[in-house]
């Protein structure tokens, strides 16, 4: 995470600059007072928004403008150049606007304005027809986008939020990567401070187990008796991290990440431990390797690809990760998985064995659809929705790592488990709930962090015939295109970031 500069460079855009210092369609970084501002002409239009992406403080002015929207070079959040704001996740909240005033052959930038309040968009429902109460199953990235964006649409009935976590909805990427490494501070995790869900009267249930959902009397029975009505429904039920079977692998020694508390676990156990195992060479996996090598902890992987990754980016970008890592100190066993755990020891399946204090397993997860099957939803290895996120039972919609949606952009159903996409499956999902009826057509992205070399990802291919590379990947400057019957399907990226930008515009314009 970032944060506003105290001191930001670039012109004084309140004394002004010539117009001609601005060609159309460009952005300039400048500042008002202690306010680091974008300035960006569309045309004759001149916009000026705060110059710091609300998500990770992002540089705005190095990003892609778009239309009459700027977006992050980092995580592609999205804002409006009108107003500021957060027009697409992982950013949520707004940056400040300015008023940009033309005289005299100079660009001033003048008042700043008021956040505008959410407004009712067109082709909102009519107020009578709302729905009185929505509830919603889960409290990771889907959940709480879909509550947040409910909020900010000016819904005045009743949100419930029914969590399984201890916490309120926290910054789950940031668990294996700053945090866990020791370079982000606790207050940096929640999405929210506590006492946004009473502001913003979202009744918030954690350590709650739900029973089951009664589909004719439209209601959530909760496992401790009680039962909760809704209007409209959202699953968000998330993941659930693999488990492995082998001896040992339920002791206390194994640990796994996906919660606050798992990353805590881990980072008490990391206090005295000289050696740590992580079993997977997954995305989360190698992330956890990283952030335990920064606590200065010897790091061994073990995993049964040949390369990391391989599967996913392919063996350019695979046997890159490995040589990031094995620059760092991380010692890998490929080629290999556990047979058990014995005390502070791997036993592997070639014969070896590893000695460690700490064993974290990130073996991938599993979708959580207990609650759909016995609600007689449809599935298929996910939850199937339609392109609105409505399942086959109305009323009731999926998002996040559950659902399986129509993906227009591969022309197949898909489901992925990426905290972006949860959060805008969320954001849509919430809209829809509402009556809107917009359809999902946002380019899956991620990214992930490797000490100091992040690689973004755009679009989805499970599958490809033809990997083209632009650069070098060794070098930390590349972009990979993996390509179908000759079609992009998905794109990676090193240091390359508004090109990755560009290809996620060029795969939104091909279905708009």
């Amino acid at each position: 995470m970032g944060a506003q500069q105290s001191n930001p460079a670039g012109p004084n855009l309140a004394m002004g600059i010539p117009i001609d210092d601005l060609p159309d369609g460009n952005m300039i970084a400048g500042h008002v007072g202690e306010d680091a501002v974008l300035l960006a002409r569309r045309g004759n239009e001149f916009f000026a928004i705060g110059a710091t992406c609300s998500h990770y403080g992002g540089p705005l002015a190095e990003g892609l403008m778009v239309d009459d929207t700027v977006r992050c070079p980092w995580h592609h959040a999205c804002f409006s150049l009108r107003t500021g704001e957060a027009l697409h996740a992982p950013a949520l909240s707004p940056v400040a606007c300015w008023a940009v005033e033309h005289r005299d052959g100079k660009l001033f930038v003048t008042i700043k304005k008021e956040t505008p309040a959410a407004e009712n968009r067109r082709g909102a429902a009519a107020a009578a027809h709302m729905p009185e109460r929505i509830v919603i199953i889960g409290g990771g990235a889907a959940g709480f986008a879909a509550a947040e964006k409910l909020r900010r649409e000016q819904y005045q009935g009743s949100i419930v939020m029914l969590s399984k976590d201890d916490t309120p909805p926290v910054d789950r990427p940031n668990l294996s990567k700053d945090y866990l490494a020791g370079n982000a501070p606790e207050d940096w995790i929640p999405l929210r401070p506590a006492s946004f869900y009473a502001d913003n009267d979202i009744e918030t249930h954690l350590n709650t187990n739900v029973a089951g959902i009664d589909i004719r009397s439209r209601k959530v029975m909760l496992a401790e008796g009680s039962n909760i009505g809704y209007d409209r429904l959202l699953l968000a039920t998330g993941a659930e991290p693999v488990r492995l079977s082998i001896p040992g692998a339920a002791a206390q020694q194994l640990l796994m990440l996906r919660s606050l508390a798992d990353s805590r676990a881990i980072i008490e156990r990391a206090k005295t431990a000289r050696r740590a195992v992580v079993l997977g060479a997954s995305f989360i996996g190698l992330e956890v390797a990283a952030s335990l090598r920064a606590r200065h902890i010897e790091v061994h992987v073990v995993a049964p690809e040949k390369r990391p990754m391989e599967r996913i980016l392919g063996p350019q970008i695979g046997d890159f990760v490995r040589a990031l890592h094995e620059e760092h100190g991380v010692v890998f066993h490929l080629e290999d998985t556990a047979a058990s755990i014995d005390g502070n020891r791997v036993v592997l399946k070639s014969g070896g064995t590893l000695d460690a204090e700490l064993v974290v397993a990130g073996v991938g997860v599993r979708p959580r659809t207990e609650l759909a099957e016995q609600a007689g939803l449809r599935l298929d290895r996910g939850v199937i929705v339609d392109a609105y996120l409505e399942t086959s039972a109305p009323g009731i919609f999926a998002a996040g790592d559950i659902a399986r949606w129509p993906d227009p952009h591969s022309g197949e159903n898909i489901r992925v488990e990426h905290w972006v996409v949860a959060e805008r499956h969320g954001q849509t999902a919430a809209l829809n709930m509402l009556g809107r009826r917009e359809k999902f057509a946002a380019v899956p992205f991620f990214w992930s962090q490797h000490y100091d070399v992040p690689i973004n990802y755009v679009g989805h291919a499970e599958k490809w015939d033809e990997l083209t590379v632009d650069g070098d990947v060794m070098a930390k400057d590349c972009l990979v295109r993996y390509k179908r019957n000759g079609r992009v399907l998905a794109v990676a990226s090193i240091y390359r970031d508004v090109e990755s930008l560009e290809a996620e515009v060029e795969m939104e314009r091909e279905v708009a």
